[in-house]
């Protein structure tokens, strides 16, 4: 016979499975992350193809993705690539990301010859990087985005010895920044920024714009 016990609901479980409400108010909350990510791809690529004379071209051919899922970490996400140049070559990548009850957050995701090539500019920009509160990803798998002391590190943790030798060794490199959902109405200038901020990075690496990653 069926232990009944293992299908049983505490009160509060009980109370959100007779309450449809959360389920559609959640539902309208996605719908305005999609909303103001579809926003902010106009402004980033607006600001990409305005810098075409310093980006390689297949950087500034690829186009804002917008994907969502219900579990990453048992938590829905919603999650905004752009530049997304994805190849065994080369990474160059900014991801914006929305994750249910913890941040949102930007990153930029260099690999391959994509990497090689920030090098220089990511040792010599050590001091503003850290100024500006960045986090360095140290987990192995490049598609993590929590932040505990096993993915994300502040930068105000390294020296600029440690950073440019830690950097040097890795197989990729990840810089990222969160905002809490508290800060939710200043979301947008924030992501701006430092989308700005993470493009000029790339601008400086291809200066002549002509390196074919």
């Amino acid at each position: 016979m069926t232990d009944s016990l293992q299908f049983s609901l505490s009160a509060g479980e009980l109370n959100l499975v007779c309450n449809k409400d959360w389920i559609l108010t959640k539902q309208i909350i996605i719908d305005k992350v999609y909303l103001l990510f579809g926003a902010l791809a106009q402004k980033m690529q607006q600001h990409v193809l305005d810098h075409t004379a310093s980006l390689p071209a297949d950087v500034i051919e690829t186009s804002p993705k917008i994907a969502r899922g219900e579990n990453y970490r048992g938590l829905p996400y919603v999650m905004l690539d752009y530049p997304r140049h994805f190849k065994k070559a080369a990474t160059v990548s900014i991801r914006t990301f929305f994750w249910w009850g913890n941040f949102f957050s930007i990153s930029l995701h260099l690999s391959g010859i994509g990497k090689e090539n920030a090098l220089p500019v990511l040792k010599s920009n050590f001091d503003l990087l850290q100024a500006q509160g960045y986090y360095l990803c140290i987990h192995s798998n490049p598609w993590e985005h929590y932040y505990e002391a096993d993915n994300y590190l502040p930068l105000k943790n390294y020296s600029a010895a440690e950073f440019a030798a830690l950097i040097q060794q890795m197989d990729f490199v990840k810089i990222a920044l969160p905002i809490t959902l508290a800060q939710w109405e200043i979301v947008p200038a924030f992501v701006e920024q430092h989308f700005t901020e993470m493009i000029q990075l790339l601008t400086i690496n291809f200066p002549s714009g002509e390196i074919d990653l």
